[in-house]
């Protein structure tokens, strides 16, 4: 079978090939899939430079979300069947044309959702769901911030927030991303290129501040997030996609009572398998559908993760695999 290979950590454009490779045993209580599509993540560029919490040894392949057809159960496990559609969640292993799932991390895929959307979906939406949900709190009437707001999970944070009931102000660079932030639900817009991002939370708080901040980009972005959040905040750090990682000065949470939480969904599956789950579950059953914004062969695997990073696209990169 074919597979994008990290043969070494490095830069992902030097250390990247696609390989016929052996297929995969099938261990005890896994299944084997076809891969139809993958999703690309800004982690993915991570754990090919050996910076990400999990540390595969090189050679191995990339690739923490899929969505396919079952080929092969291993004995005895019950409920899966040969061809019934799925996505699934790996640890590594998804840009290929077969992978193994533990049956722990799989989820039936809707009828009416393609393999590109469900290869989308696992990764942003039980990010944004879990964190605003269940460690942020987020309630009705919440005052949501959301950074990156035209990001494949910035996306997903404005949709589920409006879900929720609370009020939406989305920020992204230029009138096009947020646009796409609109459409998906954002109440307040913020482009900040050109806008102080403090100055108009206060404007359309009159004065108060934000009650969650939901923050994928970091640096600059969360200082100016914590000088324009509400007495008792919670403050979400999903990722560092400016490339900067804050240093949060912690007198500054205490004066306010402010919380600051980090969050990563991947490896929280392994704290909370069974509250992972059921939070995928129940987002899954509202129907929501991630935008994708561009689609890549596997062959083309680097191509598709330098667009990702480019930070030029709104929603989801996927690679299909015929």
């Amino acid at each position: 079978m074919r597979a994008m290979v990290c043969q070494r950590h490095g830069k992902f454009d030097e250390v990247l090939n696609l390989q016929e490779v052996p297929e995969p045993p099938l261990p005890a209580g896994h299944l084997r899939i076809a891969v139809k599509a993958a999703g690309l993540n800004f982690a993915d560029s991570l754990i090919t430079q050996g910076k990400y919490q999990h540390r595969p040894d090189p050679p191995f392949v990339p690739g923490f979300e899929i969505a396919g057809e079952v080929l092969e159960v291993a004995d005895g496990l019950q409920g899966w069947s040969p061809g019934d559609r799925v996505l699934a969640m790996l640890d590594e292993g998804g840009w290929a044309e077969q992978a193994i799932a533990p049956a722990n991390n799989l989820h039936r895929l809707p009828d009416d959702m393609s393999f590109v959307e469900g290869a989308a979906f696992p990764v942003a939406y039980g990010t944004s769901h879990m964190a605003l949900m269940d460690r942020a709190r987020l309630a009705s009437g919440d005052v949501l911030l959301v950074h990156g707001a035209a990001g494949g999970v910035g996306l997903t944070a404005v949709e589920i927030g409006k879900r929720a009931g609370a009020t939406v102000i989305a920020t992204a660079g230029g009138p096009d991303k947020l646009a796409v932030a609109q459409a998906a639900g954002a109440d307040h817009l913020i482009d900040y290129r050109a806008e102080d991002i403090r100055e108009r939370v206060k404007e359309l708080t009159d004065g108060r501040g934000a009650d969650v901040v939901y923050d994928p980009v970091g640096g600059k972005t969360w200082e100016a997030s914590l000088r324009c959040v509400a007495p008792g905040a919670r403050m979400l750090i999903i990722g560092f996609a400016a490339g900067e990682v804050q240093q949060i000065p912690a007198n500054h949470l205490l004066v306010k009572n402010v919380t600051a939480i980090g969050f990563a969904w991947t490896g929280w599956r392994r704290v909370d398998p069974i509250g992972v789950r059921d939070s995928l579950d129940s987002v899954l059953g509202w129907g929501l559908r991630p935008q994708v914004a561009r689609t890549f062969p596997l062959a083309e695997g680097v191509a598709a993760l330098e667009t990702l990073l480019s930070r030029k696209v709104t929603g989801k990169v996927v690679l299909e695999i015929p």
